[in-house]
């Protein structure tokens, strides 16, 4: 079939009333498809389901410390955990901190932190005249802008490449403006892209000069072990190493989790960091709790065992994610190919693609698709303030729905896409 921007505007047009007619009939089915946000599928929480038999009344709940694990005490959780959780994260066990069961709320707490008290002797940011800023890699993650848009702190939009951000412009922010006072990033699988940093990108992170003492890089590791395809994992360079080694050790916080490896919201969370930066943490930890929830860091342990076993379970998941991506962009590309409507990522783990329709025909393509019953994440949702200056970024997360409803969402997606497209090139023909 020719590109639409080729058609004529009579065959464009008889296209669309062709389209339109389809859309009918999969709206009369009454479909509710919902791929809004990066869940896991029950398929996948079913995995864990044997971490519930790893304790019982009859278990000794003690660590390998002698520690008892129902009482108080341990504010940076148990050794054995600390050990999964920092290889998980590749950072020496002597750098790392256990949390509850969420990273976000862990990234929640250090901007909360900052803000109110300040990082390391620094000054509060909320004692600044005006606001201070974060940078923000876009198209990116919606739940990271609405921490720092909560605080009232500006956001400025760092174009995304594809081997990470613009790191020009992310260079001449920092080095030069002391308002600046973190970036998100996702570094592995990037939320929506799914793109890897390169290891030039990495280092180039690690020898940016601040010019605010207490800037720090906030690297949410999300699906650094959400390979799709094993044989061909993706993998970076240690943002902490090379921090160090460049002279600059304090500059990162790097979080993680097991909430898409275990059970979300009953998983266990934690931070890397320097020593310098933990020591400042613990100050509010000791007034923030006496402990996390050790029985689940141990029922964690007993379950994964230790990093290989957990690699072993991330393989489960993704012969039950894979498939659901292959059908998402074997669709996409057989049914938008040619058609010049729009482009998409591939990636290679993590939970998203990333659609890039034409410019200004984003909003209208998600409501497309919601009056044929597909449910997906709201157009704008991956910039800050939920402005995407171009209309035309949207976020597909295939993980929840089955295989035979990902297919289905899929061609309703793609037939949302054309219809509005349509509209979008006779406007000018």
């Amino acid at each position: 079939m020719k590109s639409y921007q080729d058609m004529s505007r009579n065959e464009l047009l008889r296209e669309k009333n062709r389209l339109e007619s389809q859309f009918e009939e999969v709206k009369a089915k009454g479909l509710k498809l919902d791929m809004s946000r990066g869940k896991p599928s029950a398929a996948q929480l079913d995995l864990s389901m044997g971490m519930m038999d790893v304790l019982s009344s009859e278990t000794v709940l003690k660590g390998v410390q002698g520690l008892d694990c129902r009482n108080y005490g341990v504010l940076d959780g148990i050794i054995e955990a600390k050990q999964l959780l920092a290889d998980m994260t590749e950072v020496p066990v002597d750098n790392i901190i256990i949390f509850g069961n969420s990273s976000l709320n862990i990234m929640f707490d250090t901007v909360a932190h900052a803000y109110s008290h300040g990082v390391c002797g620094a000054k509060p940011w909320c004692k600044y005249d005006t606001p201070v800023k974060f940078l923000c890699p876009v198209p990116g993650y919606d739940r990271h802008f609405a921490i720092t848009e909560y605080f009232g702190i500006e956001m400025i939009n760092i174009p995304m490449n594809e081997d990470g951000p613009d790191m020009d412009k992310v260079e001449e922010l920092v080095n030069n403006d002391p308002l600046v006072k973190g970036i998100w990033c996702v570094p592995k699988y990037s939320n929506p892209d799914g793109i890897v940093y390169s290891d030039e990108v990495v280092k180039r992170f690690a020898n940016l000069n601040p010019a605010a003492e207490d800037f720090r890089i906030y690297w949410d590791n999300a699906y650094s072990i959400h390979h799709l395809y094993f044989d061909d994992k993706a993998e970076i360079l240690e943002i902490l190493h090379e921090c160090k080694k460049a002279g600059h050790p304090d500059m990162v916080y790097k979080f993680c989790s097991t909430s898409k490896v275990s059970f979300p919201g009953s998983g266990i969370a934690a931070m890397g960091t320097s020593k310098t930066n933990i020591a400042d943490i613990k100050q509010q930890m000791t007034v923030q709790t006496i402990g996390h929830d050790k029985v689940n860091q141990l029922r964690h342990v007993k379950f994964f065992k230790d990093i290989d076993g957990m690699m072993a379970h991330m393989e489960k998941h993704a012969d039950i994610l894979r498939p659901k991506f292959e059908a998402v962009l074997d669709t996409l590309e057989a049914e938008l190919g040619e058609l010049g409507v729009g482009s998409w990522t591939k990636p290679k783990g993590g939970y998203f693609i990333s659609f890039y329709a034409l410019e200004g025909c984003a909003k209208a393509i998600v409501e497309k698709a919601k009056e044929a019953g597909v449910v997906m994440t709201g157009a704008g949702a991956t910039y800050p303030y939920h402005n995407d200056p171009q209309d035309s970024n949207i976020r597909i997360a295939p993980s929840f729905p089955t295989l035979e409803e990902m297919t289905q969402a899929a061609k309703i997606f793609a037939l949302s896409v054309k219809i509005v497209s349509a509209d979008k090139i006779l406007e000018t023909k």
